[in-house]
């Protein structure tokens, strides 16, 4: 289960012995012992046995969020089968020097990447916390995770939070789409990304008065990355602000606002509008099918 994940910033690789250092600095900060609690690690040779307790467990996987350059240790993400859970279970922690600076977010949205692509092997996650964790219920809010229940543990309230592994997976699909587009400073619009989302038969309607306009994928994509790259649209950026989402069986849908904003033809534009996804799951990968859209000024 533990294996290389790399992101934009970060590398996240297995817990290994060689790691006591970090862990004895992590295990004593002050959101450890207030929301995970006293592991009794005052040493580096308690942090050494305290790891091989987690390597040599079978439901433990423990992921070192490390910087990329020069691979300094600045967190982990945790994956743990409890007993009390139905579910695996997601966890985070980092260095408080690192802390609001996207790297939680970063490091769970690539872990989750590879468990809801694992070949069906989970269909829901589940992550636990303490009630007054503000910061990490926000972020598991976030990454499209739900209250669930209180339970209690050890004579300790803990909130269960809990994602359908088919939701996560359609979420990543839906923001592949919307950052496809991007242009904005140095970045670059990725729009061929539509092949690998999209069944090759997607149709994408836009409905903005007085037109309706209809796509094929191809004509799409064409249509876009000419747009995107020859100076009619710049500075370009489209992000989901609200969803609802409904999964039955192996079709949803999926009702998303978005705001976007950029320079066309050297005219600054702010818009927002919605967006109608239907996806269709094809051999246990979720596709994009058809996109229907319509933009409101603001």
């Amino acid at each position: 289960m533990s294996t290389l994940i790399t992101t934009d910033r970060l590398l996240l690789d297995p817990l290994m012995e060689s790691d006591g250092k970090f862990v004895l600095e992590l295990v004593n900060t002050e959101g450890w012992l207030r929301f995970i609690g006293n592991r009794n690690v005052t040493s580096e040779a308690d942090a050494t046995a305290y790891i091989q307790k987690i390597i040599d467990s079978p439901v433990i996987n423990y992921w070192v969020i490390r910087l990329k350059g020069n691979n300094l240790p600045i967190g982990i993400i945790t994956f743990i089968k409890r007993e009390y859970l139905a579910h695996h279970d997601i966890g985070f922690a980092l260095l408080p020097a690192f802390e609001n600076s996207g790297y939680a977010y970063e490091a769970s949205v690539a872990v989750l990447h590879n468990l809801i692509h694992s070949a069906g092997q989970h269909t829901h996650l589940s992550a636990i916390t303490n009630p007054e964790n503000s910061r990490a219920i926000k972020l598991l809010k976030k990454l499209g995770f739900e209250f669930h229940k209180t339970i209690t543990v050890e004579k300790e309230n803990l909130q269960v939070y809990e994602a359908c592994t088919d939701r996560l997976c359609i979420t990543e699909i839906t923001h592949s789409f919307f950052s496809a587009f991007t242009n904005k400073r140095s970045e670059q619009p990725n729009v061929a990304v539509l092949k690998d989302i999209c069944i090759p038969e997607a149709i994408i309607v836009n409905k903005n008065r007085p037109t309706t306009d209809v796509f094929d994928l191809i004509s799409f994509i064409e249509m876009n990355t000419r747009i995107l790259t020859d100076g009619t649209l710049l500075a370009f950026e489209e992000k989901e602000i609200f969803e609802e989402t409904k999964i039955i069986k192996d079709i949803a849908t999926r009702f998303s606002e978005y705001e976007k904003k950029g320079i066309v033809f050297r005219q600054r534009f702010h818009l927002k509008g919605c967006k109608i996804f239907q996806f269709v799951k094809i051999k246990q990968s979720w596709k994009i099918c058809s996109i229907l859209w319509m933009d409101n000024e603001i």
